[in-house]
């Protein structure tokens, strides 16, 4: 018989960005943005969904001090965060506005979309697709409770806000897509769920969106940040716990290392989370066709590098010489 792999559980406790640090080459990158002019976003309209903490959060004040229209988006209004930020934006004089939109919600998506259509003038400039959650534990134990919360916030999420926008968009023949993913939506950490899966679909519904509306006027980024210490990991310690708590004893038992630390707070790094909010802004301020398609934001692990590059080389050879080929250089070749 075979002998067992044996993976202690501190390995296995690691945070996604802790782990993906191993695969990282070479050493200590420039932070986003770190050593260059703050961009000038006067003018632009940008909605931010997932705005209570993080990248959302520090985006939305970040945008706004440089000048944005921002629109700034969270669910379960009135909550202490959305009155901070409200507060902030009043002592500051930024033009914040916020809006309640839970992004598994079709009605909220739609009410709180018109409402910043409307406030904007008739369109929006960028959206940016920040919202987003993460659960621990094996693919096994992923019960379809479990798996439809995930996928209904990080893929069907982003689906029904570029839904909303893309007509205004079309109509004034411009405009950004920001799609928040993970260096996690190109390489695989071992018990982190159905993460990467949702990862994973939202890079290629993002690609394909690109080739799609690039003769439009609308390009789309994929933002693929590293291990930074957000609130997204606080708060999978609660679903992973719900989870576990109804997951029968012997299906546990299966992956004893990985289950152990399921409910346990890790990840994230002591990475600084504005690397992320500085990228935006900058591809914000690119010229029409520069802006790049995957934007990978980590000061030192960004190990999805080689496969963005050999993913655009493929695509290339596969379509470049097709009808599609003008779309995918049009996209790839920035």
């Amino acid at each position: 018989m075979p002998k067992k792999l044996e993976i202690s559980r501190r390995h296995l406790m690691m945070g996604a960005g802790i782990a993906a640090t191993a695969f990282a080459a070479g050493g200590v990158h420039v932070r986003a943005d770190e050593n260059s002019a703050a961009p000038d976003l006067t003018g632009k309209s940008i909605l931010i969904t997932g705005c209570s903490s993080g990248f959302g959060r520090l985006g939305a004040e970040h945008y706004a001090r440089l000048g944005a229209k921002v629109f700034a988006t969270m669910r379960n209004l009135p909550r202490p965060e959305a009155d901070e930020l409200m507060a902030l934006a009043a002592s500051d004089d930024l033009d914040i506005t916020v809006i309640e939109i839970d992004v598994t919600s079709d009605a909220q998506v739609e009410a709180g979309v018109a409402e910043a259509l409307a406030a904007a003038g008739g369109a929006i400039d960028v959206l940016v697709n920040n919202a987003g959650i993460a659960l621990s534990g094996p693919i096994e134990v992923q019960d379809i409770e479990a798996t439809r919360l995930i996928f209904d916030t990080n893929v069907f999420g982003p689906q029904r806000m570029i839904r909303a926008v893309l007509p205004a968009m079309r109509a004034a023949g411009a405009g950004q897509v920001f799609n928040v993913t993970s260096q996690l939506g190109r390489l695989i950490v071992p018990g982190l769920a159905q993460y990467s899966p949702t990862k994973f679909a939202l890079e290629a519904l993002s690609e394909q969106l690109a080739y799609e509306t690039v003769t439009q006027g609308i390009e789309v980024t994929i933002v693929q940040p590293g291990g930074y210490p957000t609130k997204i990991w606080e708060n999978s310690v609660a679903l992973a716990a719900a989870l576990k708590a109804r997951t029968p004893e012997e299906l546990l038992a299966a992956y004893p290392q990985m289950t152990a630390s399921m409910g346990v707070a890790s990840g994230g790094g002591d990475t600084d989370p504005m690397d992320v909010p500085r990228a935006i802004a900058e591809i914000i301020a690119m010229p029409v066709g520069e802006r790049p398609l995957r934007r990978p934001v980590h000061p030192v692990a960004r190990p999805q590098e080689p496969i963005n590059e050999v993913s655009a080389q493929q695509q290339l050879a596969m379509l470049g010489g097709s009808p599609y080929g003008p779309l995918v250089k049009a996209v790839l070749t920035r």
